[in-house]
């Protein structure tokens, strides 16, 4: 049960956060990419990784002062066709999974880019945000964006 009137106006704010906000994309620049690489081994996780583009800036930074989400991953392209790719997202030394989701790649370019909505757990501030990845092949990569707002 709500106790006070604060409790509502708290819930009805978080609720406008979620449902209304800046969203921002990572990496920033059309000539940056996140590579997701799998294990080498067939269908098995590659070990956490942090998100990085391809200039080492760090997803983690962007979340540095303020708690956010991650509302999609757009996949761009994929090493291998026609497989199926299984990845998760965490944040933190304990691995606190945010998203666990499933791509497919139709040919070398990932159909039409794929945007997989994602309605995760919220990212702590200050926290290191990871990734995994496995894939019916083994030691198969995709390259991605991330879209994300934060709370202020």
């Amino acid at each position: 049960m709500i106790g006070n009137s604060g409790d509502i106006e708290a819930i009805l704010n978080f609720l406008k956060v979620d449902a209304a906000h800046e969203s921002f994309i990572f990496p920033e620049d059309s000539d940056e990419t996140i590579t997701m690489t799998a294990h080498a081994s067939v269908d098995t996780f590659s070990t956490w990784a942090e998100i990085v583009d391809n200039n080492a800036v760090t997803f983690s930074s962007k979340l540095a002062l303020k708690d956010g989400h991650i509302s999609s991953i757009m996949a761009e392209s994929a090493s291998v066709t026609d497989k199926v790719y299984i990845y998760e997202i965490a944040y933190g030394a304990a691995k606190t999974i945010i998203v666990r989701g499933r791509l497919m790649s139709g040919s070398v370019r990932i159909s039409n880019t794929q945007q997989a909505r994602i309605r995760g757990l919220e990212i702590p501030a200050g926290e290191t945000v990871y990734y995994r990845i496995k894939c019916e092949t083994g030691g198969a990569s995709i390259t991605a964006s991330l879209r994300y707002h934060t709370h202020d």
